[in-house]
């Protein structure tokens, strides 16, 4: 069904590009899209812009590269993970979503007894034994997960969840970059009749971002 027709997608229709746009339909017309892009191309901007629009529940979901040093971190679960789903943040800001206001956590308490929250953020590490149902699922620096944690998560998610997975090849962060399941995934699902695997190739942040990506 694409992009629902005469939708703004909060102002960012009428500017997408070719391959922006070839991403925000794939994420309307199949169960899983899977972004290969660099940063400040947009992904995780319309990626969520199109979870609003969808309107089921968001399930943000992140890879802590220090992931066995988070049990030592002193403070709750949100307060480790706090870090990590600035993205997020800066994603909701963009179509105009009070992170603050709809993002579950413990210091917005009312908006969830209110029912007025519709975005919850964990890492996958504290997502074992998740029953993950009727959400659109974002994963996002995928290239931080290695293939076990992608099967950990992936397996736990039902087909009535719309999933957009996100990260970039060219941007592992792990001390063993060989480690990264994200590539072999995309081998995996690329030919699945319900995947669909794009690439977003300019970043928007201008031209010197785009040089210092550039450098091999």
């Amino acid at each position: 069904m694409s992009l629902p027709k005469d939708n703004l997608l909060f102002g960012y229709a009428n500017k997408l590009t070719d391959e922006q746009k070839e991403y925000v339909d794939s994420i309307f017309d199949n169960q899983l899209t899977i972004i290969n892009a660099r940063s400040g191309t947009g992904k995780t901007t319309l990626a969520t812009a199109c979870a609003k629009i969808i309107g089921k529940n968001l399930l943000y979901v992140f890879s802590p590269v220090e992931e066995d040093a988070m049990g030592y971190t002193p403070g709750s679960v949100e307060e480790k993970e706090k870090k990590y789903i600035q993205p997020l943040k800066d994603a909701l800001l963009e179509i105009n979503e009070q992170p603050e206001k709809v993002i579950s956590s413990e210091d917005n308490i009312d908006n969830v007894k209110n029912g007025n929250t519709w975005v919850e953020a964990k890492s996958h590490v504290f997502a074992r034994g998740t029953n993950i149902k009727n959400k659109t699922v974002i994963v996002d620096e995928c290239q931080n997960f290695t293939k076990s944690e992608l099967r950990k998560l992936l397996t736990r998610i039902h087909d009535n969840c719309t999933v957009i997975m996100i990260g970039h090849t060219g941007q592992i962060d792990l001390e063993r970059p060989q480690d990264s399941g994200f590539a072999p995934y995309i081998e995996h699902f690329k030919k699945k009749d319900y995947a669909h695997i794009c690439e977003l190739s300019w970043n928007f942040r201008g031209v010197l971002a785009n040089d210092a990506d550039n450098l091999v």
